[in-house]
Protein backbone atom coordinates (compact mmCIF):
# COMPACT_ATOMS: atom_id res chain seq x y z
CA UNK A 1 0.00 0.00 0.00
CA UNK A 2 1.51 3.37 -0.98
CA UNK A 3 2.26 5.86 1.77
CA UNK A 4 2.09 9.62 1.60
CA UNK A 5 3.04 11.03 -1.76
CA UNK A 6 2.52 7.72 -3.56
CA UNK A 7 5.69 6.16 -2.17
CA UNK A 8 5.67 2.63 -0.84
CA UNK A 9 5.32 2.49 2.94
CA UNK A 10 8.63 0.66 3.24
CA UNK A 11 11.48 1.19 0.86
CA UNK A 12 14.59 -0.89 0.98
CA UNK A 13 17.91 0.83 1.20
CA UNK A 14 20.46 -0.39 -1.27
CA UNK A 15 23.16 -2.35 0.49
CA UNK A 16 26.55 -0.72 0.12
CA UNK A 17 28.85 -2.54 -2.23
CA UNK A 18 32.18 -3.47 -0.74
CA UNK A 19 34.97 -1.21 -1.93
CA UNK A 20 38.15 -2.58 -3.38
CA UNK A 21 41.26 -2.12 -1.23
CA UNK A 22 42.60 0.44 -3.72
CA UNK A 23 39.36 2.43 -3.53
CA UNK A 24 39.46 2.37 0.28
CA UNK A 25 43.06 3.61 0.34
CA UNK A 26 42.27 6.33 -2.18
CA UNK A 27 39.23 7.46 -0.20
CA UNK A 28 41.27 7.72 3.00
CA UNK A 29 43.98 9.72 1.25
CA UNK A 30 41.41 12.15 -0.17
CA UNK A 31 39.67 12.44 3.21
CA UNK A 32 42.98 13.32 4.87
CA UNK A 33 43.56 15.93 2.16
CA UNK A 34 40.25 17.58 2.98
CA UNK A 35 41.21 17.80 6.65
CA UNK A 36 44.62 19.22 5.71
CA UNK A 37 43.00 21.86 3.50
CA UNK A 38 40.84 22.88 6.47
CA UNK A 39 43.86 23.01 8.76
CA UNK A 40 42.59 20.13 10.88
CA UNK A 41 45.93 18.37 11.40
CA UNK A 42 44.75 16.01 14.16
CA UNK A 43 41.91 14.69 12.03
CA UNK A 44 44.22 14.36 9.03
CA UNK A 45 46.74 12.41 11.11
CA UNK A 46 44.02 10.10 12.40
CA UNK A 47 42.87 9.30 8.86
CA UNK A 48 46.42 8.93 7.56
CA UNK A 49 47.20 6.47 10.35
CA UNK A 50 44.08 4.54 9.43
CA UNK A 51 45.32 4.40 5.84
CA UNK A 52 48.77 3.36 7.03
CA UNK A 53 47.26 0.46 9.00
CA UNK A 54 45.15 -0.61 6.03
CA UNK A 55 48.09 -0.47 3.61
CA UNK A 56 50.19 -2.48 6.08
CA UNK A 57 47.46 -5.11 6.47
CA UNK A 58 47.15 -5.38 2.68
CA UNK A 59 50.91 -5.62 2.20
CA UNK A 60 50.87 -2.61 -0.15
CA UNK A 61 54.37 -1.20 0.36
CA UNK A 62 53.90 1.62 -2.16
CA UNK A 63 50.79 3.01 -0.46
CA UNK A 64 52.31 2.39 2.97
CA UNK A 65 55.24 4.61 1.99
CA UNK A 66 52.88 7.36 0.75
CA UNK A 67 50.87 7.35 3.97
CA UNK A 68 54.03 7.40 6.10
CA UNK A 69 55.45 10.35 4.11
CA UNK A 70 52.24 12.32 4.63
CA UNK A 71 52.18 11.47 8.33
CA UNK A 72 55.75 12.79 8.64
CA UNK A 73 54.77 16.02 6.83
CA UNK A 74 51.77 16.52 9.12
CA UNK A 75 53.90 15.95 12.20
CA UNK A 76 56.45 18.51 10.94
CA UNK A 77 53.66 21.05 10.38
CA UNK A 78 52.28 20.31 13.81
CA UNK A 79 55.59 20.95 15.56
CA UNK A 80 56.37 24.11 13.53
Amino acid sequence: MPGAGGCPAKTRMAEPTPQSPAARLSRLFRKAGVFLAKGQLQDALRVLREGEALARSLGDEEKLTLFREEIARCQQQQSA
